[in-house]
């Protein structure tokens, strides 16, 4: 079990293998557990689980728990092809993000989110709310505290940790620990591309913008995007930010020099999300155009969810290794 798992009340020590999409037995439940600093108790596996965001969706189709999701949500990004059948058979609840009211109406038995913003009065409603009508739920650990970074620094073991409690939590543990192996091996497949990387490359991980482009949002300290770059042997130039998403300025960047700027390619339409909106500015800004790493097209373009804790995040280590290796910067 998880070690996020506090104790197990009920006939048993661990909740028993079932299959996925099966309603099961009650053997293992009620399970008691701590997840960012709430006490959750589940009485049963759920069976009309809500999920609030797309990446904590795809978590539970992976782990073959789609018949069992009565209401997705906050879908901003590209359905893989996998997964695409699974997905489209869970109701679409609301485009955007889900409120309270239409939360309840989905009748849920359990509500799972990878952001602490979507559960707030404002939207589905806060977790001891929700709780007291006793709807039980799950937060990612990565976003306990939004935009904080994950003290000690978020790790893909905390991905795992995450997919085998939330495969705990629905009864079926045997598809968590496929799944983690599943992305274990893509981890292994990165650090040997890695092994061809000359040097300590400088990046600087682009994600987004605020108001313009003139504030960029880059990766800092304690999220996936310093551990990938930690574990691919180069150098996160904003590693001492004191937030994991902090806003800086082009003047910063353009001080700090990076060898590489790493792309995210966001699908959620807003302006300058995409890859293509960010090279475009790049190359046409008076002083953006003028670094060393837009002169010589030294980027990595990597799809948004690779750089949020997802099941796709795994990816972005032999992506960036071999985008690394096929640039050639040292």
């Amino acid at each position: 079990m998880s070690a996020a798992v506090l104790g197990v009340t009920g006939c048993g020590a661990t909740a028993p293998t079932e299959p996925s999409t099966g309603v099961g037995t009650d053997a293992g439940f009620p399970l008691t557990f701590e997840n960012c600093d709430l006490e959750v108790t589940v009485e049963h596996a759920p069976q009309r689980a809500v999920s609030l965001n797309q990446s904590a969706t795809e978590i539970l189709i992976a782990l073959g728990l789609e018949d069992r999701v009565a209401g997705t949500s906050y879908e901003v990004d590209p359905v893989s092809d996998d997964m695409a059948e699974a997905y489209g058979s869970i109701p679409l609840l609301t485009d955007g993000i889900l409120k309270h009211e239409t939360l309840l109406q989905g009748e849920p038995d359990f509500v799972i989110s990878s952001y602490a913003s979507f559960f707030t009065a404002e939207n589905a409603g806060e977790r001891a709310e929700l709780q007291e009508l006793g709807v039980p739920t799950y937060l990612s650990e990565f976003d306990c505290t939004y935009h904080e970074a994950v003290a000690g620094g978020a790790t893909f073991e905390m991905l795992f940790d995450e997919i085998e409690t939330i495969a705990e939590i629905f009864g079926v543990p045997d598809a968590g620990d496929e799944v983690v192996a599943a992305q274990r091996a893509a981890i292994d497949e990165g650090l040997e591309i890695a092994q061809q990387i000359d040097g300590t490359p400088k990046l600087v991980w682009f994600y987004s913008t605020a108001a313009s482009a003139a504030t960029p949002s880059v990766a800092g300290p304690g999220g996936l995007p310093q551990t990938v770059t930690e574990m691919l042997g180069a150098e996160n130039l904003f590693s001492d930010a004191a937030t994991k998403w902090p806003e800086v300025s082009w003047d910063e960047i353009a001080v700090r020099d990076p060898d590489v700027i790493v792309l995210g390619d966001l699908t959620r339409g807003y302006p300058g999300d995409t890859a293509a909106e960010k090279i475009e500015f790049l190359k046409s800004d008076p002083l953006t155009s003028t670094m060393e790493a837009v002169v010589n097209d030294r980027f990595i373009t990597v799809p948004g969810q690779y750089m949020d804790p997802s099941i796709h995040s795994v990816q972005a280590l032999p992506t960036v290794a071999q985008g690394l290796v096929d640039l050639a910067v040292r």
